[in-house]
């Protein structure tokens, strides 16, 4: 629905996507689109200073496991892989019992 205040943060961002994507280096105007999942998971990822988050860790409560952590295990990746199912279970029971003291808060 047409919302006039909401059309300049929509502009703001789609100008600073399409710079994101120049800087990329698609190659021309016509392999934009395949960079965009690139463009998309940057912007995700990207610590945020007006939140102090990042967009992936607002929408799904942890930060994201990042492809380099994969080759080049952190810590946080090191002492999952060594738990038990069942203790990984626990783990994220307690982390999803956290958000949700989070989220009550927040309200």
């Amino acid at each position: 629905m047409y919302n006039a205040p909401a059309n300049g943060l929509v502009e703001a961002f789609n100008k600073m996507f399409g710079n994101h994507l120049k800087k990329l280096g698609a190659k021309n105007k016509k392999d934009w689109h395949e960079k965009i999942g690139e463009a998309l998971w940057e912007y995700r990822t990207t610590f945020r200073l007006a939140t102090q988050e990042t967009p992936y860790s607002l929408v799904y409560g942890i930060e994201a496991v990042l492809p380099l952590e994969q080759q080049i295990p952190s810590l946080r990746i090191t002492f999952q892989e060594g738990l038990t199912f069942e203790e990984n279970s626990q783990l994220r029971l307690a982390e999803l019992e956290a958000l949700d003291e989070t989220i009550l808060e927040e309200q």
